[in-house]
């Protein structure tokens, strides 16, 4: 553990990819896939795929926790005479055993990290191979059941085929010290570097260390990688690696290449709508860039080693990087169990060390937590873990640091620490804020505040009800409060100097079963978009306070009807980064403000004004930049829901609850159950606003996309639910959709 009063950290990061193969073929097409309750019903897949893509949100069935079986047949061809053939697995979860034909070959356990299986001994030709995987709930195995996430099964990253030469090495380690670069001397290697212009700055060999003149840094604002292209014998192993320094000041900020870098943050769990852990390589590209383009400059990757792919975009895009084990919540249990997270700790820091993005090392998450073997938190136990994991992450990785987040007990053990503060949702009020995290500067050494916000339900808004002294604090859900909390927040950090940073929690929505009764079921609904990516308004806000790109975003963009009385001034806020912004409503400028971080909310781009009943124009204008919406005013008032309007367009089925009059309830938030018979497509157990059949009304208004083919009935049905009752019918309407 470090104990220097402040300290800098220089390290040369590789981007490391999978085992070095000289030939490296994917192979995720043409997979057979059955769950072991129907194995005789094998269905055609490719992959990555999870087999709780769609019951992980399915409101009326806990998801399936078992054995997934598939099949393949593989057609292996080592080109190398004595050559090593290897199936490497770039994550399947949870327990995993590959069979060739009828023979065992190999067996794992956990699910996020790479791991390989040699069938060399089979040799060339057609092979069988039978992968089982297994996501039964285990108390002896990390993740916990107690995670507030989904504990997914499957072969839900990429599975590829390794061709190795006769001689041939797993990896290079690649270290630097100043601007000398050492390259694993255990191996005679063949070396030439690239600079990040690519021209050559040294051709030769590793038998002693390399000095790199002139050396560019890696930033996140340049991130500047250098490639390593090195031989031994057959083989040829490219990697890219960065240089940069890093440190935290005692009870003050943190430091990236000597200067001070406030580390704008979020967080990501792999998931997304439709296909839960399984995301494609496509989507992963478009979440990063989104990250970036919001303006971080920092992720915590939550609560588990993640993907080669996101440290390799975090590397190219400039994002600092927390990873974690999924010691989580769970305490701690017995010889295997902690064998198991040594294990995962040892895999995730060898396999992900080399990458410039990565600065921590997360050891573990609200271990605290009530655990699995009991009621009363075993002090004693969880510390003695954290300090042998701590003791194993230094011996591993003397470059980095380690950190955890919620567990008081063991903050000295850490290098750097991270408290639970929720200021105006889970505890006080947001404005609160700096109170909070000033204590916890003063308290803790090395201090991150990581996970703070608060959910929101995408599309539900709220006119009044915003006395920040008071708060909300987990009750209506409205994006109206989240963006108001989160804005208070981002006003706060940007005026703390010895704040070395955050990371709200979390970027995207994410499946969770421990959240049964939220707006939609099993969703963890805290992120600034979607399960499948959408924006929410929240993200706007972040982008006016992080992003260096000009923007400018009306909030209310999923707001089509705002409602009060005749002639009452209402709130307009603009989000942008802009220095001057002017407001104009249905063709009248409402005037020029300026931008001031201190003038809240939406640091000086608010207006009152009024509006008129019914269609309302609304634009904002900054330089070149415009940004306008329209929406209805209504001052009608509404009684009791009674009834649904369902209307259909572009395949977006929507159902507006209404009064007896037909006058619309904009506060309702009722459930509202989709059902369909026909031919068409319901999009029903994906986790969004438009993508699940039983979800809570944002504004008295639910919606879901269908895909109509033939004939298509749809219906919408109003209801209550409990967990003591069945389901009350209260009203519904039916709307036939033909083609």
């Amino acid at each position: 553990m470090l104990k220097h009063s402040f300290r800098f950290i220089l390290a040369a990061c590789v981007l490391a990819t999978s085992a070095s193969a000289q030939v490296k073929l994917c192979v995720d097409a043409g997979w057979q896939f059955a769950r072991q309750d129907a194995a005789h019903a094998w269905q055609s897949v490719n992959l990555p795929h999870c087999y709780n893509a769609l019951d992980g949100v399915n409101p009326d069935i806990k998801y399936y926790q078992g054995v997934g079986w598939y099949r393949t047949t593989l057609q292996v061809a080592n080109p190398y005479s004595g050559g090593h053939t290897l199936l490497e697995f770039e994550g399947a979860g949870q327990k995993t055993e590959v069979y060739v034909d009828t023979m065992l070959v190999g067996t794992h356990v956990g699910g996020y990290d790479r791991w390989t299986v040699d069938i060399t001994r089979y040799g060339n030709g057609r092979l069988p191979v039978v992968v089982r995987c297994d996501n039964s709930r285990d108390v002896q195995m990390i993740p916990s059941d107690l995670s507030d996430f989904c504990l997914y099964g499957g072969l839900y990253r990429h599975v590829n085929l390794l061709y190795m030469p006769k001689q041939y090495i797993e990896d290079v380690c690649i270290d630097v010290c100043g601007n000398q670069v050492v390259i694993d001397q255990q191996y005679p290697l063949q070396v030439e570097i690239m600079a990040p212009d690519g021209k050559r700055v040294f051709k030769g060999t590793n038998r002693r260390p390399i000095t790199i003149r002139k050396p560019v840094l890696w930033d996140v604002d340049h991130p500047q990688l250098y490639t390593a292209r090195i031989r031994y014998g057959e083989q040829q192993i490219e990697k890219h690696f960065g240089l940069r320094t890093f440190g935290f000041k005692t009870h003050g900020p943190f430091y990236l290449n000597g200067r001070r870098l406030l580390l704008n943050g979020t967080h990501r769990h792999e998931d997304h709508a439709g296909v839960g852990a399984a995301m494609t390589d496509e989507q992963i590209r478009r979440e990063m860039q989104q990250i970036k383009d919001m303006g971080a400059n920092f992720i915590r990757l939550g609560h588990y080693q993640q993907n080669d792919l996101v440290l390799q975009l975090c590397d190219s895009l400039g994002l600092l990087v927390w990873e974690e084990i999924p010691w989580c919540r769970g305490g701690v249990g017995g010889e295997r169990y902690q064998a198991q997270a040594h294990r995962m700790l040892t895999n995730m820091i060898q396999q992900h060390r080399h990458h410039p993005s990565v600065i921590l090392w997360g050891l573990g998450n609200e271990n605290d937590w009530p655990g699995d073997f009991g009621t009363k938190v075993d002090t004693l136990g969880i510390r003695l873990l954290m300090t042998s994991l701590n003791t194993l992450a230094h011996q591993l990785d003397a470059n980095r640091l380690t950190t955890i987040r919620r567990c008081d007990f063991c903050a000295d053990i850490v290098d750097v620490y991270s408290p639970s503060i929720w200021a105006g949702w889970y505890a006080r009020r947001f404005t609160d804020y700096r109170e909070m995290e000033q204590t916890a500067i003063n308290r803790f050494p090395r201090f991150l505040h990581a996970e703070w916000g608060g959910d929101s339900h995408a599309g539900r808004h709220a006119e009044s009800g915003f006395d920040i002294e008071a708060g909300d604090r987990n009750g209506d859900w409205s994006e109206s409060y989240m963006v108001r909390l989160f804005d208070w927040h981002l006003k706060e950090q940007a005026q703390m100097p010895n704040l070395t940073g955050s990371a709200f929690w979390t970027f995207k929505d994410f499946c969770t079963p421990l959240r049964p009764n939220n707006p939609i079921p099993y969703v963890n609904q805290k992120g600034v978009c979607q399960r499948d990516g959408t924006p929410k308004e929240s993200y706007y806000v972040f982008q006016s306070y992080w992003s260096k790109k000009p923007m400018l975003h009306i909030y209310g963009h999923t707001w089509p009807i705002r409602w009060g009385n005749e002639g009452e001034q209402k709130e307009v806020l603009v989000y942008s980064n802009e220095p001057e912004v002017e407001l104009f409503v249905n063709g009248v400028s409402y005037g020029k403000k300026q931008r001031s971080l201190t003038d809240y909310p939406a640091q000086g781009f608010h207006w009152m004004v009024p509006f008129v009943a019914g269609k309302n124009h609304i634009r904002a204008v900054s330089g070149r930049l415009t940004d306008e919406i329209t929406c209805d005013y209504q001052t009608a008032k509404w009684g009791a829901p009674a009834q649904i309007k369902l209307t259909c367009q572009d395949g977006l089925v929507t159902a507006q609850i209404c009064d007896q009059d037909g006058v619309p309830c904009l506060d309702s938030k009722d459930w509202v159950e989709f059902s369909m018979v026909g031919d068409g497509l319901m999009h029903q157990n994906e986790g969004t606003n438009t993508g699940s059949y039983r979800i809570q009304a944002a504004n008295g208004k639910a919606a879901i996309r269908v895909d109509i083919k033939g004939k298509t009935i749809v219906f919408a049905r109003l209801s209550n639910i409990s967990l003591i009752t069945k389901q009350l019918v209260l009203c519904s309407k039916t709307i036939h959709l033909t083609r």
